[in-house]
C-alpha cells in the first residue's frame, strides 16, 4: 500500500519566491530597455553614414501598426491603460534621443486635459512648451528643426488648420488618443502637427482644410455621415472653416459634392495632413 503526500516540487511558492521572480522580471525589462537603446544608437551611426542624418525620427505608421499589436496580444489584470502609456513613453523617449523634439501644446481648450495627453502620450522627458492658442504651437513648430504640436480636434475652437496649408507648412500626421475608449484616462481628442513627413506618414484617415461660402444649416446636414469634421466661422467668405477627416475609401470630392448640393460655394481645398485610423476598443 502506498501513501501519497506532497512533493517539495509542489508545494506552493512562498512570498520570497513570488517576489524573486518580480525582481527577476524587472532587471530583465530593464536590461531589454537598455539593449534597445544600444540598438537606437546603431541606428542613429546608420542613419549618419547613409546620410539620413538630420530626417525626421517621427515614424507614425510604425508606430501605429506597434501599438495595434499591443491591444490584440493584451490581456491579463494589467489595465490597458498602463500598459499603452509605457508603450507610448518608450517609443516617444526613444524617438527624443534619436533627434531631440519639444512638444508644444494649446492650453486654450483646457489645460489639464492637454496637459494630460502630453504627459501620457510623450511622458516627461521630452520637454512641454505651453501656448495660449493654436497660432503659436503652429508657429513654433514651424519654426523649429523637429518639434511637435498638440492642437485640439473639438467643435468651438479656431479654424486653426487654415494654418497648416501649402507645402512648407507643418501638417497633421497623428490624431491621439490612438486608442480609443470611453474611459481613456487623457481622452481629449488631439491632432498632432509637424513638418511635413511624406516618407514616414500613415494615409489611413486623410485630412482636409475647405473653405465654403453661403453656409448654412441645411449644408451642415449635408455633410456625409464617414466624414469626421471640425466647424468654425469663417468671416471673410461669410461662410465657415471646415476640417474634414475622410477614411479609406472616401474621396473629398464626396463632401464637395454633397455641399455643392446643399447650395454652398467651394472656395478652398487643400490636404493638410493624414493619420492612422482610430483603433478602437471597448472595455
Amino acid at each position: 500500500m502506498t501513501h501519497s503526500s506532497s512533493s517539495p516540487a509542489s508545494a506552493s511558492p512562498s512570498l520570497a519566491d513570488l517576489r524573486s521572480e518580480i525582481d527577476r522580471i524587472d532587471e530583465a525589462m530593464h536590461r531589454l530597455l537598455m539593449e534597445r537603446s544600444e540598438i537606437i544608437d546603431r541606428l542613429v551611426q546608420v542613419k549618419r553614414t547613409q546620410g539620413a542624418e538630420g530626417g525626421s525620427a517621427f515614424r507614425p505608421a510604425r508606430e501605429a501598426e506597434m501599438m495595434r499589436r499591443l491591444v490584440e496580444r493584451h490581456h491579463g489584470l494589467l489595465p490597458l491603460d498602463t500598459v499603452e502609456s509605457i508603450w507610448r513613453v518608450i517609443i516617444a523617449t526613444f524617438t527624443y534621443v534619436q533627434a531631440p523634439y519639444a512638444v508644444h501644446a494649446d492650453l486654450a481648450v483646457g489645460e489639464p486635459a492637454m496637459r494630460d495627453s502630453a504627459r501620457f502620450h510623450f511622458g516627461f522627458t521630452v520637454p512641454f512648451v505651453p501656448h495660449m492658442g493654436a497660432a503659436g504651437v503652429i508657429e513654433a513648430v514651424a519654426a523649429s528643426k523637429g518639434d511637435l504640436g498638440l492642437l485640439p480636434a473639438a467643435i468651438g475652437t479656431l479654424p486653426w488648420w487654415t494654418q497648416l496649408e501649402g507645402d512648407g507648412a507643418p501638417k497633421i500626421i497623428a490624431r491621439l488618443p490612438f486608442v480609443e475608449r470611453a474611459d481613456h484616462p487623457a481622452g481629449l481628442p488631439v491632432f498632432v502637427v509637424s513638418h511635413p513627413i511624406a516618407d514616414a506618414a500613415v494615409r489611413e484617415v486623410r485630412v482636409y482644410s475647405l473653405r465654403v461660402s453661403g453656409w448654412s444649416a441645411r449644408a451642415g446636414h449635408a455633410l456625409p455621415a464617414f466624414a469626421e469634421t471640425l466647424l468654425a466661422p469663417d468671416e471673410a467668405l461669410d461662410g465657415a472653416a471646415l476640417l474634414v477627416s475622410l477614411p479609406s475609401g472616401h474621396q473629398v470630392d464626396e463632401v464637395l459634392e454633397a455641399l455643392k448640393g446643399a447650395g454652398a460655394g467651394i472656395r478652398a481645398v487643400c490636404e493638410v495632413g493624414s493619420h492612422a485610423a482610430i483603433h478602437k476598443v471597448n472595455v
